[in-house]
């Protein structure tokens, strides 16, 4: 990966962006999949928006 700050290879257990993409990608793309199924989109992306807005307070 060009400009990385590791020599040969990331350290083991690292948890880097394509990782953490490869895994919340389906979960979400389910999760949604499920809520539309059941007519629940209005609430799942009202508890996504809050989820994420407090993920944001927490790590500021």
């Amino acid at each position: 990966m060009p400009g990385t700050p590791y020599l040969e290879e990331a350290p083991q257990g690292l948890l880097t962006w394509p990782k953490l993409l490869r895994i919340s990608i389906p979960i979400l793309a389910s999760m949604t999949a499920v809520a539309w199924w059941n007519e629940l989109l209005i609430e799942w992306g009202i508890f996504l928006t809050v989820a994420l807005v407090i993920s944001f307070i927490i790590r500021r």
